[in-house]
C-alpha cells in the first residue's frame, strides 16, 4: 500500500511539474536616431499615426485621445490589433499601452503591455528610442503548437519592434527616401 501511495504521489508531482501555463515573456529594443529628441518625439507621440513610420503597419487609425483610454487600430499583414493607452506624458516623452483586441495571425501573443520612451542621445542631435514589452504567447495552454509558443511570441514581438524602430530611424535620418 505504501508503495502504491508513493507511486501515485510521484505520478501526481510529475504531472503537476509538466502542467504549467504560460510565463511572461519580454522584449526590449532600442535604437539611436541622428535627430533631436524633440523631432523624434513629435513623430512618435501621435499614438494613432504609427503607420507613418512603421513598415509592418499597413494602416492605423485612432480616436485622437492622447491620454489613458486612447485607442488605436493597427492593420498588419495577418490581421488587426486594437491597442489602448494606459499612460501618456508629453513632458517625459513616454507612453505605455496594452493590447485590447488581438489577432494571433498578426502577432502570436495573447496580451501585451508595452512602453515607448524617447531619451536624449549622446549629442543634442541624437535621441534613443526604447520599446519595452511584457507579453504572453498566443496559445496559453500547456502544449502550444510551435507557431503559438513562447519562442514564436518573443521572435514576433522583437521583430515587430525592431522593424518599427528601423522604420522610424529611416524616416527621420533619410527623409527624402
Amino acid at each position: 500500500m505504501k508503495r502504491l501511495s508513493g507511486l501515485l504521489i510521484g505520478a501526481l508531482f510529475s504531472v503537476l511539474a509538466q502542467a504549467h501555463g504560460p510565463t511572461p515573456q519580454k522584449a526590449d529594443v532600442r535604437v539611436t536616431i541622428q535627430a533631436p529628441v524633440a523631432v523624434v518625439w513629435d513623430t512618435v507621440k501621435q499614438f494613432e499615426q504609427i503607420a507613418d513610420w512603421h513598415p509592418d503597419v499597413k494602416h492605423s487609425t485612432g480616436d485622437g485621445k492622447l491620454a489613458s483610454g486612447g485607442i488605436r487600430t493597427l492593420t498588419l499583414e495577418g490581421g488587426e490589433l486594437v491597442e489602448e493607452l494606459d499612460f501618456y506624458s508629453d513632458g517625459e516623452r513616454e507612453y505605455s499601452y496594452r493590447l485590447k483586441t488581438g489577432d494571433v495571425k498578426a502577432l502570436p501573443v495573447s496580451s501585451h503591455s508595452t512602453s515607448l520612451h524617447v531619451l536624449p542621445g549622446e549629442s543634442a542631435q541624437s535621441a534613443v528610442v526604447r520599446v519595452k514589452s511584457r507579453f504572453y504567447r498566443a496559445d496559453t495552454g500547456n502544449t502550444p503548437p510551435e507557431q503559438l509558443n513562447d519562442a514564436a511570441a518573443v521572435s514576433a514581438m522583437t521583430a515587430f519592434f525592431t522593424n518599427g524602430l528601423q522604420g522610424l530611424k529611416q524616416k527621420l535620418e533619410n527623409p527624402a527616401q
